[in-house]
């Protein structure tokens, strides 16, 4: 064999060698994130089995015994009916979070697509105009929104909570990235060649090919109106507990100096949790194929 030969063969164990470095250590550091964002999901599962004794005394990691006392508890005991009613809460926050969802996603998804697809006056302002209301805080316009709900008279009713999801400038932005890489426009004009409706091209060609990045977003705003408490606490000023959404009646356990059982509390706060992971492993794969579509370049 020729010293050159041997060279090339020792160059190609040596890259051989880094790459497989390279993803042990990716691998060894992507493995300790993935433990970082599970296990205090896991401690909160076990705890909702564990009993208040067994909670105080300290952490552990296997789960305990007394799942269905827990359960019984929230959801039979009168301490607990009193704030907190888990059948109620699904069905207002169920109600509210879907309905904003899919506004969110099917209005953000046309606005990115007639962003895309139109050369319009002013197509660049308004694409900025929609940028520059994505880094507007929440917390600056909450007094205004409030006051002219009150006006309305749409305080403690569900529209507030669900009608301005159809303006989502960050989802209109991640779309219009996403259309940009992933959606070419000559289907579009074949489309309307073949005597295509606009609208109708959206419908059933558009919205197919942008389904991974509509499952995405519909996760995100999924969770994001499931979690959300800062608006509801705004507008739903009734005391009636049925009408309250579930991060409301959680907030009120905490919040309560009788309830002492940190089993039960744990248990409510996994009933609230466990809709938002359904929606995540039902969901979740066209988070990868997002991410596989959107590095594909026209």
């Amino acid at each position: 064999m020729s010293s050159q030969a041997v060279k090339s063969s020792s160059k190609d164990s040596s890259y051989s060698l880094k790459i497989k470095l390279k993803s042990g250590v990716l691998f060894l550091w992507f493995l300790i994130l993935a433990i970082i964002c599970l296990l205090p999901l896991y401690i909160m599962i076990v705890n909702a089995t564990r009993n208040h004794t067994e909670i105080v005394q300290g952490v552990s990691l296997i789960p305990g015994k007394d799942l269905v006392e827990n359960f019984k508890t929230v959801t039979d005991s009168q301490d607990y009916l009193y704030i907190f009613d888990v059948w109620a809460g699904y069905r207002n926050s169920a109600f509210i979070t879907i309905c904003a969802t899919v506004l969110t996603v099917f209005f953000s998804a046309l606005t990115a697509y007639g962003i895309r697809v139109y050369d319009f006056k002013l197509k660049t302002v308004a694409y900025n105009v929609i940028l520059l209301v994505m880094m507007v805080p929440v917390q600056v316009t909450s007094a205004g929104f409030v006051n002219f709900m009150n006006k309305i008279g749409l305080i403690n009713t569900y529209w507030p909570l669900i009608l301005p999801a159809i303006a989502a400038p960050a989802v209109v932005y991640f779309m219009s990235s996403y259309m940009k890489s992933s959606f070419p426009l000559d289907i579009v004009e074949a489309a309307r060649i073949d005597g295509c409706s606009e609208f109708r091209t959206f419908l059933q060609i558009a919205i197919p090919m942008m389904k991974p990045a509509i499952a995405v977003q519909a996760i995100f705003a999924f969770v994001a109106n499931w979690n959300n408490f800062y608006t509801p606490n705004m507008i739903l000023l009734t005391s009636k507990l049925k009408e309250k959404t579930l991060p409301m009646m959680i907030s009120a356990i905490g919040a309560s100096d009788t309830l002492n059982d940190y089993g039960a509390k744990y248990m409510a706060i996994a009933l609230t949790v466990l809709p938002i992971a359904i929606v995540y492993l039902f969901l979740s794969r066209f988070i990868i194929d997002g991410v596989a579509l959107g590095g594909v370049k026209e």
